[in-house]
């Protein structure tokens, strides 16, 4: 990966990383014991921002932004276009296989760095990180035509989502640089508690399934609540400390992390170049560089 040397961007991007890659597979095994997705993805956001405010009025986290007209305003939008690439990752994924829109996935860091630049002052990749863009996208392309065929039948909703992507990472950065917190577990509460209330209604669909669930089942989601809650907040503290590239870079190695956890434990299918694909992928996310900004702005409080 990137090198860095703050210790608490790598401490917040080694967080990220780990929760993220932890929680899909936590998230396929919970969803296996009690298929009802959108309830535990509820679950998730909604038991993060209880636990949030739970924990503040224990006193374990010392401060915690109120619920305020502004700020929640500021993160409506967060909210929305988080349900959104929710609802066209599901479409997407009824027209194309899994390693198909790994390819989508794996693109957008050319697509974002272009955006950084245009509406979040960074400047353009060096040719170094070009090259290791393009080397990120080709490794995912041999992976997906390897192990599986490329399967598209319903291009708008893939074109949906990758533009809906591409503005949350950019949109999200850009709340971390205005939206001034007192603290890290204020973007938190804030985007935890907004996205769970849509989510709400969606799970009332799958009532039958949560009736049935059994013990085992519901303790394997509450521990994907915990997970979610320490990957909420190392994403946004990461994600106020690096790109919206970098972030988004990020969220393909832990994906590539989680396909080499799920092809040694459960869907035993990859070959082994497509695993050498994946290697490559990681090879070529560790020598992308991060852009600096044209004109660097003073740090908000984390």
């Amino acid at each position: 990966m990137p090198q860095t040397s703050s210790a608490k961007t790598l401490w917040a991007v080694c967080g990220y990383m780990a929760c993220s890659a932890t929680l899909l597979i936590g998230n396929k095994y919970a969803v296996y014991k009690v298929p009802a997705p959108s309830f535990i993805l509820w679950a998730q956001l909604f038991g993060t921002a209880v636990a949030v405010k739970t924990a503040h009025l224990g006193g374990l986290i010392s401060h915690l932004d109120a619920l305020e007209a502004d700020k929640l305003r500021a993160f409506f939008p967060v909210a929305l276009i988080f349900c959104a690439t929710i609802f066209t990752n599901i479409k997407s994924l009824e027209y194309a296989n899994v390693e198909t829109f790994m390819i989508f996935r794996f693109s957008t860091p050319i697509c974002i760095s272009i955006a950084d630049y245009v509406f979040l002052g960074r400047h353009l990749p060096s040719a170094r990180s070009w090259l290791s863009l393009v080397m990120l996208l080709l490794g995912a392309m041999g992976y997906a035509l390897t192990d599986a065929s490329y399967i598209v039948r319903g291009y708008m909703f893939c074109g949906l989502w990758y533009a809906i992507f591409c503005c949350d990472q950019i949109y999200l950065k850009h709340i971390t640089s205005t939206v001034k917190m007192e603290s890290n577990w204020g973007r938190v509460l804030y985007s935890n508690l907004l996205a769970s209330l849509p989510l709400f209604f969606m799970a009332l669909g799958e009532q039958e399934a949560i009736q049935n669930a059994d013990t085992e089942g519901l303790m394997v989601i509450g521990v994907t609540v915990v997970l979610g809650t320490a990957m909420s907040y190392y994403a946004w503290l990461a994600r106020s400390l690096v790109s919206a590239t970098l972030f988004t870079i990020l969220g393909n190695v832990c994906k590539v992390v989680s396909i080499g956890i799920n092809v040694s434990l459960w869907d035993k299918h990859a070959s082994p170049f497509g695993i050498a694909c994946l290697m490559f992928c990681l090879v070529a996310a560790y020598f992308y560089k991060q852009a600096p900004l044209r004109n660097p702005a003073p740090e908000l409080p984390n």
